[in-house]
């Protein structure tokens, strides 16, 4: 019996860039590398403001007129805005074709043979657990689809298990750097790509800093309730974002954590005792560890 799931996204949109220009423009601006991409590929990027904060994550999509950005709905149309903003004259033509379009993401074994066939489908790039996405512009070509509440739970449930967070879920658009929502362990920089917006930035801290702040997996003792902030004491140190029962993703300041560690103080999100993932702690551990005293740590 297979053990494949699909569930609609419905708080996903689409926009469509075609032209002679389109990579032209999408590879001096997002944070990704778009230049060996073939039909069919795909990669998470964002884009940033000049100061390198996120403005807007999302996959870009390869097909044959050019690419789809599969973004959050809600920002499909302000990123359009944006990138037509840098268009100037080149032959790009960029639309908001969110109408046109249904997003599902598919995972578990067998998932691949729930997308064949009805539309743009693509490994997720983040995550090798996370599945498939698909771009469907069929009525009715995935009647299988969970289109229910549910079936999105399910899906940011396996975000939560796999630690992949989400814009504007799990990071606050405008307010993180590309570090700190795992843009460097999640395939959504590239570190050797030519200039694109807010690339010194993001260069400076893959090189001369410490990042202290991360989305990361974290526990509770208890449920976790979405958007409850997590206190040392007194002092805000992070967020919850995406829960999924006792687990959940957060943004949260791992400097923080090590201090809590180190005066045996609990971390309390919402009433909630939360232990951070270790993994995510070491690492943090390791770059202090690693990284000249004179580094400039992230705010």
């Amino acid at each position: 019996m297979s053990t494949a799931k699909i569930a609609r996204l419905a708080d996903r949109g689409v926009v469509s860039v075609t032209g002679a220009d389109s990579e032209k423009l999408l590879q001096g601006l997002v944070t990704n590398e778009l230049a060996d991409m073939t039909e069919g590929d795909a990669r998470y990027a964002g884009l940033l403001s000049p100061q390198g904060k996120i403005l807007f994550d999302f996959f870009v999509v390869s097909h044959d007129k050019g690419y789809l950005l599969d973004v959050a709905r809600e920002k499909a149309a302000d990123l359009a805005k944006r990138l037509s903003m840098y268009k100037l004259r080149a032959d790009v033509a960029i639309t908001d074709v969110s109408d046109s379009f249904k997003v599902f993401a598919a995972w578990g074994a067998d998932s691949k043979k729930l997308v064949e066939g009805r539309g743009i489908s693509f490994q997720d790039p983040r995550h090798p657990a996370i599945g498939l996405r698909l771009l469907s512009m069929q009525d009715g070509a995935t009647d299988a689809a969970d289109s229910s509440a549910d079936g999105h739970r399910e899906y940011d449930a396996l975000r939560v298990e796999t630690g992949v967070p989400e814009g504007g879920k799990d990071f606050e658009f405008g307010d993180a750097y590309p570090h700190e929502a795992d843009f460097d362990l999640l395939n959504g920089v590239s570190f050797t790509k030519g200039c694109y917006v807010g690339q010194e930035i993001v260069a400076r801290m893959q090189n001369k800093t410490v990042v202290r702040r991360r989305a990361i997996k974290i526990s509770g003792n208890a449920p976790l309730d979405a958007r409850a902030d997590i206190l040392l004491g007194d002092i805000q140190v992070g967020r919850v974002g995406t829960v999924e029962g006792r687990n959940a993703i957060a943004m949260l300041r791992l400097d923080r954590v090590v201090e809590a560690e180190q005066k045996n103080i609990d971390l309390i999100a919402g009433g909630v005792t939360i232990t951070p993932d270790e993994e995510a702690v070491n690492r943090y551990r390791a770059s202090v560890a690693t990284r000249p005293a004179n580094m400039l740590p992230t705010s």
